[in-house]
C-alpha cells in the first residue's frame, strides 16, 4: 500500500463555486470565434451542428469516465492523479512537467490573448496584445493568490455573466430574426461547391480540433477536487451537469448564429477577415453598434473568465506533483494566511508570460495546447480499465455508467485527436512529442538527483 498522502488544501468549495470553475474554464473565447473558422471548413449548417453535438458527447463520456477516478481519488491535481494511479510516477512526471511547461502556459495565455486583442478593438488603441495579456495573467494570478473563496466568487460573477450573454443572443435571434428553417439547409451555391480544405479528412480534422479546444475545460475540475466539499457525492454532479449545460449552450448558440447570418454569407465574412467574431457580426445585425460593442464586453469577460478559472486549476497540479516529490519542494508550498498554493501559482504566471511572449499568438498557443492535452485525456480514460484489474475491490462512490463502452468511446475519440492533429501538422506536433518524450529522462534524472 502507498504511504498516505499529506494533508491537502481546504475543502471549501461549494458545489455551485466548482461548477462556475468548470464552466468559467470551458467558455472562453472559442464560441465567439470558433464558428466562423469552421464555416470556412464545412458547407452543411446540419453537419456543422453534428460536429459541435459530437465534440460534446465526447466530452460527456471523457466526464462520466473521469469522475469514477475523481471520486476514487479526491485530491489536488486531477489527471496529475489519475494518471500516477494508473501509470506510476513516470508517466505523472511527464504529464506535470508538459502540464507546467506547455499545456497549462498556452491555455492561459492563448485565451487572455484574445482578452487583449479584444481590449485594443473596445479602446479603439493598438497596445501589443502581450502586454495586455501580461498585465491580465498577474492580476488573476493575485485574486487567486489571496485565497480560493474570492477565486471561486469571482468565477461565479464571471460565469454567470457569460451564461446571460450567450442567452441573449440565443432569445434575440428567435426573436428578431427570421425564423426559417432554411438557413439550416445547405446553400444551394455551396452544395457543389469544394470546401477550404482539400479532403474531408482534412476538414474534419481542422474542425473538431477547434471544436474540442472549444470544449476543453471539462476535466479542469478534477484538479479542485481536494478543494471541494463531499467529493464523492458533488463531483460526479458536477462533471455532468458542467458538461451537459455547456453542450446544450454550444449547440443553440451555433443555430442562433445560422438564423442571423446563413452560412453562405458568413463563409464570405470569414474569408475576408480570418479573425472574425461571428458573434460580433450577429449581435450588430440584431441591435446595430450596440450590439457589437456589447459583445465585445462580453468576450472580454469570458475570455477573463476562463483564464481566471485555467489559473485556479493549473497551478493544483503542480503543487500535487511537488508533494509528491517529483517537482521542487517550494512549489507544493501552502500560504499560511491564504491557504493557497502560492508558490505554484507564482511558477505559473511566470511561464504563462514566457510563453506569451515567445509565440506571441492566440492560434501557436491554441494548436499546442490541445494536441498535448488530449493524448493525456486518453491516457487518464484508459486508467479506468487499468484500475479495475488491478483494484477490483477499491472503493469506487461513482461508477461509468455504460462501462466498459463509454470509457471505450472515450480513448478512441482521444486516439482519433491524436491521428487527427499528426495528420494536420506533422512537423510541430512531432515538435511536441519530442518535448513529452523529453520528460523520461528527466525524470530520473531528477529521482537520481533527490535521491543524492
Amino acid at each position: 500500500m502507498p504511504p498516505p498522502a499529506p494533508p491537502d488544501l481546504p475543502r471549501t468549495i461549494g458545489f455551485w463555486g466548482a461548477v462556475a470553475v468548470m464552466v468559467g474554464v470551458i467558455i472562453g473565447s472559442g464560441i465567439f470565434k470558433t464558428p466562423a473558422q469552421i464555416s470556412q471548413q464545412i458547407a452543411s449548417p446540419m453537419l456543422i451542428l453534428g460536429l459541435w453535438t459530437l465534440g460534446g458527447l465526447i466530452c460527456l463520456a471523457g466526464a462520466l469516465t473521469l469522475a469514477e477516478l475523481a471520486t476514487m481519488f479526491p485530491a489536488s491535481g486531477g489527471v496529475y492523479v489519475y494518471l500516477r494511479e494508473g501509470y506510476g510516477p513516470v508517466l505523472a512526471f511527464v504529464f506535470g512537467w508538459s502540464y507546467l511547461l506547455l499545456i497549462k502556459p498556452f491555455a492561459a495565455g492563448g485565451i487572455a490573448f484574445i482578452f487583449a486583442e479584444s481590449l485594443n478593438i473596445m479602446l479603439d488603441v493598438r497596445w501589443d496584445p502581450r502586454v495586455s495579456t501580461t498585465v491580465l495573467l498577474l492580476g488573476l494570478t493575485v485574486i487567486n493568490l489571496l485565497g480560493v473563496n474570492l477565486a471561486t466568487g469571482v468565477a461565479r460573477v464571471l460565469t454567470f455573466i457569460k451564461f446571460v450573454a450567450l442567452a441573449a443572443i440565443i432569445v434575440l435571434a428567435c426573436a428578431l430574426a427570421n425564423l426559417s428553417l432554411e438557413n439550416f439547409a445547405t446553400p444551394a451555391s455551396l452544395a457543389a461547391g469544394p470546401i477550404a480544405t482539400p479532403t474531408l479528412f482534412a476538414a474534419l480534422a481542422a474542425c473538431m480540433a477547434s471544436i474540442l479546444w472549444t470544449y476543453d475545460g471539462w476535466a479542469d475540475v478534477g484538479a479542485i477536487a481536494g478543494e471541494v466539499k463531499d467529493p464523492q457525492r458533488q463531483l460526479p454532479r458536477i462533471y455532468i451537469l458542467g458538461t451537459l449545460a455547456v453542450i446544450v449552450i454550444y449547440v443553440l448558440v451555433n443555430a442562433a448564429y445560422m438564423l442571423v447570418v446563413p452560412l453562405d454569407e458568413l463563409r464570405a465574412l470569414a474569408a475576408a477577415d480570418p479573425g472574425l467574431s461571428v458573434a460580433a457580426v450577429a449581435m450588430q445585425r440584431l441591435l446595430g453598434t450596440a450590439g457589437a460593442i456589447g459583445i465585445l464586453a462580453v468576450v472580454m469577460a469570458s475570455t477573463m473568465g476562463s483564464s481566471h478559472s485555467s489559473i485556479l486549476t493549473g497551478a493544483r497540479v503542480s503543487y500535487a506533483q511537488a508533494r509528491d516529490g517529483l517537482l521542487f519542494s517550494f512549489i507544493g508550498h501552502v500560504s499560511p494566511r491564504f491557504n493557497t498554493p502560492d508558490y505554484a501559482l507564482l511558477a505559473q504566471v511566470a511561464l504563462s508570460i514566457v510563453a506569451v511572449w515567445l509565440l506571441g499568438g492566440f492560434q501557436s498557443l491554441a494548436d499546442g495546447f490541445v494536441f498535448t492535452m488530449w493524448i493525456f485525456y486518453g491516457l487518464a480514460g484508459a486508467a479506468v480499465f487499468i484500475l479495475r484489474i488491478r483494484r477490483p475491490d477499491a472503493p469506487r462512490p461513482f461508477r461509468c455508467p455504460g462501462y466498459p463502452v463509454v470509457p471505450a468511446v472515450f480513448v478512441l475519440a482521444s486516439a482519433g485527436m491524436f491521428a487527427l492533429a499528426l495528420a494536420q501538422d506533422l512537423r510541430m506536433n512531432l515538435l511536441w512529442l519530442a518535448v513529452l518524450g523529453a520528460g523520461v529522462p528527466v525524470y530520473y534524472a531528477w529521482r537520481a538527483f533527490t535521491r543524492r
